[in-house]
């Protein structure tokens, strides 16, 4: 059964071509470490919460936006080997880190 690994965060606005860049470095190492698929969702219309939100969560301020992303693993054991295998290594294309935003 396939997992996915799911992340929400708050990226200052004026960093958003530095944060794609980074995402799509990160998505060539974890796909050379097993994963099937990277998704990244930058938001342009996440409302508030009276109780919850996403914005809440990640204690968003007013110069930033809330980032949703996530990457799909054909298993919770490929995940974690994927995760171990990426942290402190750069991909051999783009000399990137995927951990290192």
């Amino acid at each position: 059964m396939a997992y996915v690994d799911g992340f929400v965060a708050a990226v200052p606005t004026t960093n958003r071509e530095i944060y794609k860049k980074h995402a799509e470095a990160a998505a060539v190492v974890f796909k050379e470490h097993g994963a099937l698929k990277f998704v990244e969702c930058w938001g342009d219309d996440v409302p508030e919460g009276k109780f919850t939100s996403f914005p809440m969560a990640v204690k968003r301020k007013d110069h930033e936006t809330v980032v949703l992303s996530w990457i799909v693993w054909p298993s919770r054991q490929r995940a974690g080997r994927g995760h171990e295998e990426s942290h402190g290594r750069s991909s051999p294309k783009t000399g990137r880190k995927p951990h290192a935003f």
